[in-house]
């Protein structure tokens, strides 16, 4: 029901809704509830929230259609990835700029694990289609150069499953980060954005093994956030780029399909339509929002 509605976050504080096929009115609404910088915003399963995060230290809960906060996270160290959990709209994951990561329950409004390690600051977090298990992905320091760039973790437990399995890689063994990973919707296995400019696959099953033969590559990420995404079939891959392109892959084979130039800026993050198939919203460094097909 809410096919029609994009939402995008943002520096100046506000989470936007905005109609996509409306030529008259696009912003249909604005959220002004952070105090500080919105880093990440994502749709309830249902669509009829939002949560968004941010610098203020907080995460907060939108009913779109009474356009009004429900609820606010509050931890003590800015939040920078959420995601909601697939197979429990009332669970979302959090990680922070001090590595924290943290499970709330919605309806008790509070955290109800706590997964601890020495991480830096988390990029972004995904969790597997079982729901079972999350992979973190975190900003390295000298102290932690290669082994704590990716972990997967399980849910429950409260205990990583694996560090990053593959420290012989060039682009771990240098402690390139990783600014997106992504699960397949239906596969086992997940993709990791790499500031190596490609993005790198693993499996979902132990030991999360990195397919050494297999990985997309044409785009550039260069320190930027740059994200990635499939489509509802998982037979495509879409990327944003440094040099204002978005790049579509195929899946299988990991050949370049398309490349399509968008911004003069790098283009940050891509979503594919979860109805349409060939309608794409990217958004640039300088914060543009814009739709493709």
């Amino acid at each position: 029901r809410t096919a029609h509605l994009l939402a995008s976050a943002g520096m100046d504080n506000c989470v936007n809704i905005w109609n996509v096929w409306s030529e008259q009115q696009k912003k249909v609404r604005v959220f002004s509830n952070h105090n500080a910088a919105v880093k990440d915003v994502r749709w309830s399963p249902q669509g009829q929230f939002i949560l968004s995060c941010g610098y203020d230290c907080s995460s907060r809960l939108i009913d779109i259609e009474k356009g009004s906060e429900t609820q606010t996270f509050t931890e003590n160290q800015a939040v920078t990835a959420i995601k909601f959990h697939p197979c429990n709209p009332n669970l979302f994951l959090s990680g922070g700029s001090k590595g924290l990561l943290k499970l709330w329950d919605i309806r008790a409004g509070k955290v109800v694990h706590e997964y601890v390690r020495r991480l830096g600051s988390i990029l972004d977090v995904e969790f597997m289609t079982n729901g079972k298990q999350f992979i973190s992905s975190s900003d390295v320091s000298q102290s932690n150069l290669s082994e704590n760039s990716l972990i997967v973790w399980d849910v429950s437990r409260e205990v990583p499953l694996s560090n990053q399995v593959a420290p012989m890689l060039l682009v771990y063994v240098e402690a390139y980060t990783c600014p997106c990973v992504r699960c397949h919707p239906f596969e086992n296995s997940f993709v990791a954005q790499s500031n190596g400019n490609y993005i790198a696959i693993f499996s979902t099953r132990h030991p999360f093994r990195l397919d050494k033969y297999k990985r997309y590559e044409s785009h550039g990420v260069f320190g930027f956030p740059i994200k990635c995404c499939f489509n509802m079939n998982g037979e495509i891959l879409a990327s944003g780029s440094s040099d204002g392109e978005v790049h579509l892959y195929s899946v299988r084979s990991s050949n370049l399909i398309k490349k399509i130039k968008v911004y003069n800026q790098p283009c940050i993050d891509v979503a594919f339509h979860p109805v349409i198939p060939n309608v794409i919203a990217c958004c640039s460094w300088s914060g543009n929002v814009s739709l493709i097909e």
